[in-house]
């Protein structure tokens, strides 16, 4: 795959499954060029909430994060499910460190403010500091990042995985001599017209397409806030935003999100 500087986000099932997981690792060793690696891991803090008997409460498949819930985020994110994914990439030779929002105040929020929901502990991005990591990736360092932040003022928030996968790689094409490569895995090989058809790849999406394919019903609902954060990149300025699974992603099938269908179709 072509030089760049590439932001990778995961999470869900891909980190949480064993064999998923190993194919993300795989193909992280892929990227020629500085990589950042963007992690979740909603299902096992949902899990190990319950087994502290406290229920997680969702709304439009975004977590509501009170005080009891915002202590499991910041065990399984930035504690075991970070610390796993080091290890595992240690393991591939490929030097890594794991990292919050909170480190090197890396990405500072705010509260988000209480309106139809009150969300609790969840925070909005306000500024990322992509400068910091600059030396750990001159280095060959893989910063793996996950989805806990601050507000500056010592308190830690829970933010959006594929919101902050979106504001670093924008961060990076504002401070970088590189083109910036952002890529979202899915447990699917791109966005499909059909979802019952993994053969039915978008393989490029536009602001158009995509508005019809919504309007048609064949965008679910859980899909719309990551192509939000997708098409936002796409917008400011980063190079390319690819959408797919890791075997897709690394044939250069997947998903390329397009300002128009006539732009380039250059694989991955």
């Amino acid at each position: 795959m072509k030089h760049m500087l590439t932001v990778v986000k995961a999470g869900g099932r891909l980190v949480e499954d064993d064999d998923a997981r190993r194919a993300v690792l795989d193909l992280l060793l892929r990227f020629e060029g500085p990589l950042v690696f963007v992690h979740g891991g909603g299902a096992m803090a949902s899990a190990l909430s319950r087994r502290l008997g406290i229920e997680p409460r969702m709304h439009q498949g975004r977590r509501i994060t009170d005080a009891e819930s915002l202590q499991v985020a910041v065990m399984v994110y930035a504690g075991w499910m970070n610390k796993r994914l080091v290890a595992e990439l240690q393991a591939r030779r490929r030097p890594a460190i794991g990292l919050s929002g909170a480190d090197l105040d890396l990405i500072r929020c705010r509260r988000r403010p209480v309106g139809e929901v009150d969300w609790g502990f969840v925070g909005d991005i306000e500024a990322v500091q992509v400068e910091a990591l600059q030396p750990l990736l001159g280095a060959g360092i893989t910063p793996v990042v996950c989805a806990i932040t601050h507000d500056g003022r010592g308190q830690l928030l829970n933010t959006n995985a594929d919101t902050i996968a979106a504001a670093m790689a924008t961060a990076f094409r504002q401070t970088t001599p590189l083109p910036v490569r952002l890529v979202y895995l899915l447990d699917r090989p791109g966005v499909l017209r059909n979802a019952e058809d993994d053969r039915s790849i978008v393989p490029l999406l536009s602001p158009a397409d995509y508005e019809a394919l919504n309007d048609s019903g064949a965008i679910h609902t859980g899909m719309r806030p990551k192509l939000h954060n997708a098409f936002a990149a796409l917008q400011a300025g980063v190079d390319e935003v690819w959408l797919g699974n890791p075997d897709s992603i690394a044939a250069g099938r997947a998903t390329r999100l397009v300002q128009s269908v006539t732009a380039s179709t250059a694989a991955p």
